[in-house]
């Protein structure tokens, strides 16, 4: 998923912002709605991404803080993912390095 969103410690990254890409590992048993095909039984990636625009959206200066606060509210919304993966990057940090994109990784158990 990509995002316009304004995560930083410097004062410029509140004020300017950045694009920040983010990728999802949920584990869930979904077995029942591969059998039948159906949303019934699994997870809509649909509002996995309400839910993550929505935490996206709310600035914040570590990326740290942002992957925790999408974990606990995807666990909240969703009881039975079992575990997540977050990868997120920010694209082009202002760091004096060049470097196309800086990020964490966190991964989370239910």
């Amino acid at each position: 998923m990509k995002f316009y969103a304004f995560h930083g410690v410097l004062p410029q990254e509140n004020q300017v912002g950045a694009y920040f890409y983010i990728d999802l590992k949920l584990k869930t048993n979904f077995i029942h709605a591969a059998e039948i095909d159906e949303l019934k039984g699994t997870i809509s990636y649909a509002d996995i991404h309400a839910i993550v625009k929505e935490e996206m959206a709310i600035p914040s200066q570590l990326l740290e803080h942002v992957c925790h606060r999408i974990a606990k509210s995807l666990f909240q919304h969703f009881p039975a993912i079992e575990s997540i993966n977050i990868c997120l990057n920010k694209e082009n940090p202002p760091m004096g390095a060049c470097a196309k994109s800086i990020g964490v990784e966190a991964h989370y158990t239910a």
